[in-house]
């Protein structure tokens, strides 16, 4: 069972939220990369590639972290 929210200085922020912003921080680094590769190239729609990327992302840490926690 995944943990609804954090407490973070008396701030109570949900757990997805955060999840939410590393998998941001992580798709800009795969972003990067991909750019300087030359990758984007063989992509047809890259704004749709990065949005499904970005949820591929989320989705595996999601995942990742429900399964450290329990």
């Amino acid at each position: 069972m995944l943990i609804a929210e954090l407490n973070i200085y008396g701030v109570y922020v949900p757990v997805f939220m955060v999840l939410m912003l590393v998998a941001y921080a992580v798709n800009r680094g795969v972003r990067s990369v991909l750019e300087r590769t030359g990758f984007y190239t063989l992509v047809w729609h890259r704004s749709l590639f990065d949005l499904s990327l970005y949820v591929l992302l989320l989705g595996a840490l999601f995942f990742v972290f429900q399964g450290v926690m329990g």
